[in-house]
């Protein structure tokens, strides 16, 4: 079972599996039934329209137009649901950057385009020589575009982490949060969530106190709302650097 360990924008490692062949099969004859249906009732559309328009070459036009967007279903389905498609979904998987950076549009684009190569032109003989013999378990598609495809079935909880849930229309309220590391606030969220669990509001007690010695803030916010704010604030701005 092949692993990848990827460092995110604020030095936390996070491991992911590395789906198997087996897996992206299924999932790409999962999105392959989808679109036989999709045809199916593409026909059906274009029996309606013989009885509507008589020219044959009007007839094609408006069949191709309705069917056009199946050309492009993976291109799209992988940039609308940030690296995954339907197959994807039911098999838990999903397509993401090497190095941990944001997948773009252009990423998508060029393992779309190259699976002209690796699963059309070929038969798909290309897509899973190259997937068996490389290392992160990569097509043509993936290696060109510097992307990998990751099971989300057990991986690393945002919990489990120093990164919190930050809206973009957050307002941070203590601006000198930084001047905590990572270290602090990894070791400030594990305190708080033990001490949440058990109900120790003697520990979350002195920890917000250690806190306020450090930030000097002064605050009259209680103290699990104190310690959930640094602990946003702090995502807040490292998320912004």
């Amino acid at each position: 079972m092949n692993n990848l360990q990827i460092n995110t924008t604020q030095n936390v490692n996070l491991n992911y599996t590395i789906v198997s062949i087996g897996e992206r099969i299924v999932a790409f004859f999962i999105d392959a039934f989808i679109l036989y249906l999709y045809y199916f009732l593409v026909n059906l559309v274009g029996d309606a329209i013989g009885y509507i328009y008589d020219d044959g070459w009007t007839q094609r036009g408006v069949m191709g137009l309705i069917a056009l967007p199946a050309m492009f279903y993976s291109l799209l389905m992988h940039i609308i649901f940030n690296g995954r498609t339907v197959g994807k979904m039911i098999m838990k998987m999903r397509v993401v950057s090497v190095d941990g950076s944001p997948v773009n549009w252009s990423n998508f684009l060029i393992r779309w385009m190259l699976r002209l190569v690796d699963i059309w032109i070929f038969v798909g003989s290309i897509g899973i020589l190259t997937i068996l013999f490389s290392e992160k378990r990569q097509r043509l598609g993936d290696a060109a575009a510097g992307t990998v495809v990751i099971s989300t079935k057990n991986k690393t909880k945002v919990s489990h982490t120093i990164l919190e849930e930050v809206e973009d229309t957050y307002v941070p309220k203590f601006l000198n949060v930084t001047m905590l590391t990572d270290k602090d606030v990894r070791l400030i969220k594990e305190t708080f969530g033990i001490a949440q669990k058990s109900n120790d509001f003697k520990t979350m007690k002195a920890l917000r106190d250690k806190v306020d010695s450090i930030l000097q803030t002064n605050s009259d916010l209680y103290d699990k709302q104190y310690l959930d704010t640094v602990l946003k604030d702090y995502n807040y701005f490292t998320q912004k650097l």
